[in-house]
């Protein structure tokens, strides 16, 4: 994405994730094992992985440039936290993580190139990436055909199901339909402008969106639809159509970069986001990091973490990654979802006992993570995790205050009747 991915803008994010892993935080979930129990390679790698006596390497293939980078660069950050705890707790049966770092540079081909060589040449026992539905769509056919291991943490439309990637974020039914339940519910929204970047997740999003609003709420309606191609900083002309039209509810699933010049022209046009609903899938705080508080305050968003959860798990979380990458960086959903794969993944592979892929596939249902920052996750035979539904309310300080949360884990259902 050339035109918003100026060298001098992503020079930091860069220098950022390229530091050294100085601030190695103390983890406390896990004990470590005993180096005598240590399974012999040939038992545990019959396939040829990167699996050594003493190490395991994993893919980390995420956007540090381009307009991506904005929300990717937190889930690199995450999984690198994570793989330096695993590591300080004993590792994976008994052998350390390395990692290889590839940039997908917000170019879906890119990835697809990346992934490959994570899996031909560095052959990788996993990989944790991608965060746009193009970029995984574009891997998925690389990682069936060489029968590599996705971990996916980005909330996303659903509609998908592979042996291949363990969904760490929510699908469809547990992130949009719910939050258009719980708007219309308690804020009696009736109209809904629809709004999105020009790619499968917000197109999709928006397309069941549309069908739960008109099909399944009782006299609401969409008044309007638009996209915009990925890196877009004009948004006047919309802006213009909404003030006309009034809807009860924007709602929002813009990503990347574009996010600052949206939440920045909605509130120089005066719209009032205390005053006009805007529900929003995909600005965490990653993005209201670049967006600026002040900018997005009042704005809702439907997600399954907030890092301002009161939560044992959050309260150990928060800290280890400040400590890590500094008191300023944040933490939005995906990045507390991409430090669930390198968990899980481990998790994993010691009920398999093998990091072999068919292995990893068949043992993964069932799975559960109880250190989550979130709170508890669990994978569902589906590939998908167990979550909660929640809602928060931004702030200008550039958190989200929590104002709903369902009760229980909802149960991920990629393929919702009615709505493919």
């Amino acid at each position: 994405m050339s035109d918003v991915s100026k060298p001098g803008l992503q020079s930091p994010l860069r220098r950022k994730l390229l530091m050294g892993m100085a601030a190695l935080p103390a983890v406390s979930m896990l004990s470590r094992p005993s180096f005598a129990d240590v399974p012999a390679t040939s038992a545990v790698n019959t396939t040829g992985l990167a699996v050594t006596d003493s190490e395991v390497t994993v893919g980390i293939l995420h956007s540090v440039t381009g307009t991506m980078a904005i929300s990717e660069t937190g889930s690199v950050e995450a999984e690198k936290l994570a793989i330096a705890q695993i590591n300080a707790a004993g590792g994976v049966l008994g052998r350390k993580i390395k990692f290889i770092q590839e940039d997908g540079a917000s170019d879906w081909p890119t990835f697809a190139e990346k992934a490959k060589k994570l899996l031909v040449n560095d052959k990788c026992a996993a990989v944790m990436g991608c965060w746009t539905s193009a970029s995984r769509k574009a891997v998925l056919p690389v990682f069936e055909q060489y029968n590599g291991m996705l971990y996916y943490p980005t909330f996303y439309e659903g509609l998908e199901q592979s042996k291949n990637v363990i969904y760490t974020g929510q699908e469809a039914t547990q992130q949009i339909i719910a939050g258009l339940d719980w708007v219309n519910k308690t804020k009696g929204a009736k109209s809904f402008y629809l709004l999105g970047s020009d790619y499968i997740w917000p197109r999709t999003s928006n397309k069941i969106a549309r069908k739960h609003i008109e099909n399944h709420l009782q006299g609401c309606k969409v008044v309007g639809e638009e996209y915009f191609p990925l890196g877009s900083t004009q948004f006047n002309s919309v802006i213009n159509k909404i003030k006309l039209t009034k809807p009860d509810v924007i709602y929002a699933i813009i990503v990347g970069g574009s996010n600052v010049a949206f939440y920045k022209q909605l509130k120089a046009a005066g719209i009032d986001l205390s005053k006009q609903t805007l529900l929003t899938i995909s600005v965490t705080e990653d993005e209201i990091d670049g967006i600026g508080g002040e900018n997005i305050a009042g704005a809702y968003a439907c997600m399954k973490y907030f890092q301002s959860l009161d939560n044992p798990n959050n309260k150990a979380f928060v800290p280890a990654f400040k400590k890590m990458w500094g008191e300023k960086t944040v933490i939005g959903d995906v990045t507390q979802a991409a430090y669930l794969g390198p968990w899980l993944w481990k998790l994993t592979v010691e009920k398999a006992q093998s990091f072999d892929i068919d292995k990893i596939a068949a043992a993964s249902p069932g799975v559960e993570f109880k250190g989550a920052p979130e709170g508890y996750v669990r994978i569902h035979e589906n590939h998908h995790l167990w979550s909660k539904t929640r809602v928060g309310r931004a702030k200008a300080d550039g958190q989200y205050e929590l104002i709903y949360e369902t009760a229980d884990l909802v149960e991920p259902n990629p393929f919702p009747k009615g709505y493919q």
